[in-house]
């Protein structure tokens, strides 16, 4: 089918058109041709009048999380992979409605739900996964209490999204053992976190020489290893050996460090919205006084974090990193806490281009261009001037993904 949008003000996840007058015309799931003024003189089979919106590629969340149906970890880790599944899906299909036509799941996400999307079962955006997060005993993915005991006195633990590995070898199967059954990229721990009941935020996790393992065996599938980070020592460790998506980074706080990240072509992917639901919903989400202090111990350190690694050049992705599906809903706000310390221009850039190149994706996803695939979003709207809009789908009256229509309000241009 040779669809074409037009009289639309075009952003191709680069630049945006001062103009509305930009059309974009897709045939089948890709995009032939980007252009401006009068579209070509062809049959098309449908064509829609964009009615000056602003046209935008397919949206990226490269840190996502699936298999989280709720903020309580252990909970999530009683429930059967079914049930699961069934919060899954809610949370993908949601997630697609809200112009997220990929997504990068960080934990726990793995080949059925991405088969399941495949084949159609369920309605939902690209899908890459990293299998289990990848933590050392007493580390952010180690969900356990101080106090629990393993019944048959094992030390290691693997939950819904996390395993728990220690040592070099150890580290090097459970990759390899991520990557057989498909992971796109392999996902570590080298900080401490806000929800993890044993580790301080400060805490260094995996040795140098873990890190490098799980590096080496993300090359051998030519693929790259995510660590979540907080930081500013971390990061440091997660460019020396190797890593390539910097997760968080909210405590980056010298030049030299920001400098490393963007001399190394490493990436940093901000989560401001976790932070931000968890610091307003703390007492309802029944999360513990001492989880609380970490997180807001961060506070407004996680805007100046990202606002002295743009000023050095740093690549910044962009991911939500939210649980609990009440609290998905809240996914386009990352892009007005972003527009906070950046650009609107530049927190656009990070929710298409810039992610799109961190995966490895550029020339699938992520910008408007000819033989690239069509996944584009209509915002009715300017979020150049307001980002806020971001967070409100109803103002998304057109959402493609691959050339097919998740949601269409647009009217048809008559012949």
């Amino acid at each position: 089918m040779l669809i074409c949008l037009e009289h639309a003000r075009v952003f191709d996840g680069q630049d945006v058109s001062q103009d509305t007058d930009g059309y974009v015309i897709v045939e089948d799931e890709r995009i032939v041709e980007v252009g401006a003024g009068r579209p070509p003189a062809v049959t098309f089979q449908r064509r829609l009048d964009c009615g000056g919106g602003f046209l935008m590629p397919g949206l990226i969340d490269a840190h996502f999380h699936a298999y989280s149906p709720s903020f309580n970890i252990s909970g999530n880790d009683r429930m059967t992979p079914q049930l699961l599944a069934l919060h899954a899906r809610r949370v993908l299909e949601g997630t697609l409605k809200r112009g997220f036509t990929t997504v990068r799941d960080a934990a726990g996400g793995d080949l059925s739900l991405w088969l399941a999307i495949e084949q159609g079962l369920i309605r939902g955006p690209r899908f890459f996964y990293s299998g289990k997060a990848l933590s050392q005993t007493g580390g952010h993915g180690d969900m356990r209490n101080p106090g629990e005991i393993e019944p048959c006195g094992c030390t290691s633990y693997s939950g819904s999204i996390t395993r728990v590995v220690d040592g070099v070898d150890a580290v090097r199967q459970a990759a390899r053992e991520e990557l057989r059954k498909g992971a796109h990229q392999i996902k570590i721990f080298v900080s401490g976190g806000g929800l993890s009941p044993s580790d301080p935020m400060w805490m260094p996790q995996f040795t140098d020489a873990e890190i490098s393992a799980a590096v080496e065996e993300a090359a051998t599938r030519r693929t790259y290893v995510m660590a979540h980070c907080h930081t500013d020592d971390g990061a440091r460790r997660c460019v020396e050996n190797g890593v390539r998506s910097i997760e968080h980074g909210t405590l980056i706080n010298r030049d030299s460090t920001a400098a490393m990240i963007a001399s190394a072509g490493a990436f940093v992917v901000p989560t401001l919205s976790v932070a931000h639901v968890l610091m307003r919903h703390a007492s309802a989400l029944g999360i513990p006084p001492a989880s609380v202090a970490k997180i807001e111990a961060i506070g407004e350190q996680m805007f100046e974090s990202i606002d002295l690694c743009r000023q050095a050049g740093v690549q910044l992705g962009f991911g939500t990193d939210l649980l609990d599906h009440l609290y998905h809903v809240n996914q386009g706000g990352e892009f007005e806490l972003r527009g906070r310390v950046s650009p609107a221009i530049e927190v656009l850039r990070s929710a298409t281009s810039v992610n799109a190149r961190l995966m490895g994706q550029a020339e699938s996803i992520g910008s408007l261009r000819a033989g690239l695939l069509a996944d584009l979003v209509l915002i009715d709207g300017d979020p150049v001037a307001d980002l806020g809009i971001m967070g409100r789908p109803e103002r998304m009256p057109l959402v493609i993904r691959g050339g097919q229509f998740i949601r269409n309000l647009m009217p048809t241009v008559e012949a």
